[in-house]
């Protein structure tokens, strides 16, 4: 029982001694991790951005193209069936099917049009064909007519005058209808040939209307130009057209066939930002599907005009970056995280945001493990660090967050109060000179804006007007500029060489 007792105790001790040395060890980690360093090195200002992944280059798969024909309606086609996104295919392979309903129909109603203008034509001729048959035997009859006027006239010339003369008017009468006759006979035939010309100009373009939209039927049943994969096509909304979605006749792209050989990340920037973004800059980026690989990549366009996305309050400017090299584990629509790198700075110190402490006079200081509450001078900061340009070298331990009693530490750095107070005094009379010459400049703009034609006309005259002099070291011009409306006292000349 003694002994029983005895190893009980020695367990409990080692137990006690453990816990100790665990806990000292978990409470010098956690002290370790209240601290950081100063450090001094290149700082790099970034802009953080999520993109995604598209080709840089890729085929675009279409549908019917209307514009090929001016004898079909353009209309929106539905999308009835199409290959899941992704499907690799080859050249020729399906791709998609087309609501076929609207033009089946307007292809009936072509084909019955068609077969109405044939019958009209095969009938014109046939009556055609009658009409001319007993004009001609008319013309016949109106010849016999006349021959026999012409030998009863013949007869009469021993009868008496009076038969004689009536001879020859009967003569005379059935010679003029039989001209008549046959002037009208050349006539209907001109009519007739200009009727059947008419239809069968309709029938003509009725044939190529019907063949037209045969033709278009055909591509209604889409397939590949080429080998890759399906990619669907984004409307001018974002959203991806797929079964149940529609294609216009102005943008009737059905889906693509990215080149996978070079990548873009499409990404927005916010309009505070998208100053510090310019072409060229380096960008690291990483794909959220694979974490563990990081990419480098260029910005290649930065657009100049701002648009509101969808579910958006700010304005956002789409930037392009070209993602370098190639990996065939990258596809499209991959989100990417892009870092911007829009400025580097060398050889400076700095140290994690959220070291910076401010007060309510708005001076930044930092606690110092050595005990010191240390002014310092802030420079450009990014996502994660701050540019410290005075109050603290490289290499100095620096609480992250406030440490305890901390009225138990002394302020040292007193001295740097000024130059941050001039800085900030600078900066506001900075920013007040430029909202001050945006307002001038807007209340100029109004004004000129609300100038008569009489007060404008003068300006008007005077803008461009140009005098010339000629001496004999050679030929100067001397243009007048232009006057604004407040100046206009002052005579202002350019001299050209």
């Amino acid at each position: 029982m003694k002994r029983t007792i005895i190893i009980t105790g020695i367990v409990v001790v080692v137990a006690i001694i453990i816990l100790i040395v665990i806990n000292k060890v978990t409470s010098k980690k956690d002290i370790a991790n209240l601290y950081s360093e100063s450090k001094r090195g290149q700082f790099d200002i970034v802009v953080t951005t999520t993109g995604e992944l598209q080709a840089k280059k890729s085929a675009d798969i279409y549908g019917p193209e209307f514009s090929e024909s001016r004898n079909i309606k353009s209309m929106d086609i539905k999308i009835t069936d199409m290959v899941l996104e992704g499907t690799e295919v080859k050249q020729g392979d399906y791709v998609a099917t087309l609501d076929r309903t609207a033009f089946d129909n307007s292809l009936k109603d072509e084909l019955e049009r068609l077969v109405t203008y044939e019958t009209n034509l095969e009938m014109k001729i046939l009556d055609t064909a009658v009409t001319l048959s007993n004009l001609r035997d008319n013309i016949k009859n109106l010849s016999f007519t006349v021959e026999e006027a012409s030998i009863t006239l013949q007869q009469s010339k021993y009868e008496p005058p009076t038969t004689i003369r009536q001879a020859e008017i009967s003569l005379d009468k059935t010679t003029r209808s039989l001209d008549q006759a046959i002037r009208g006979y050349s006539l209907r035939v001109e009519q007739a040939k200009s009727d059947i010309r008419s239809i069968k100009n309709y029938l003509s373009e009725q044939r190529t209307r019907v063949s037209d939209i045969e033709t278009v039927l055909l591509k209604f049943i889409i397939t590949a130009p080429s080998d890759g994969m399906i990619i669907y096509k984004r409307d001018r909304m974002g959203s991806k057209r797929k079964v149940g979605s529609s294609i216009s006749p102005w943008d009737n792209v059905v889906a693509t066939l990215p080149d996978m050989s070079s990548m873009n990340s499409k990404t927005y920037v916010n309009e505070i930002d998208v100053s510090k973004v310019k072409s060229g800059q380096k960008v690291d980026i990483m794909v959220d599907a694979f974490p563990e690989k990081s990419y480098t990549g260029t910005v290649t366009s930065v657009a100049n005009i701002g648009e509101q996305l969808p579910n958006a309050d700010a304005k956002v400017f789409e930037v392009i970056i070209e993602v370098n090299g190639s990996d065939p584990i990258l596809k499209p629509s991959m989100t990417t995280g892009n870092k911007i790198i829009t400025k580097t700075i060398s050889d400076v110190t700095y140290i994690p945001l959220e070291c910076v402490q401010a007060g309510t006079d708005s001076i930044p200081f930092i606690y110092l493990k050595k005990g010191n509450k240390q002014v310092v001078v802030l420079g450009e900061s990014n996502e994660n660090n701050v540019v410290i340009e005075q109050g603290l070298e490289p290499g100095v331990q620096i609480y992250l967050s406030t440490p305890e009693n901390p009225e138990s530490f002394k302020l040292v750095g007193e001295e740097l109060i000024s130059v941050i107070k001039e800085r900030a005094k600078a900066k506001k009379d900075e920013e007040k000179r430029i909202r001050d010459e945006a307002e001038r400049a807007k209340e100029q703009r109004d004004g000129i804006m609300n100038m008569t034609p009489e007060i404008m006309q003068p300006f008007q005259d005077r803008k461009g007007s140009k005098f010339r002099a000629n001496n004999q070291s050679g030929q100067k011009t001397t243009e007048l500029s232009e006057e604004a409306p407040d100046q206009i006292t002052k005579k202002q000349f350019k001299t050209k060489k």
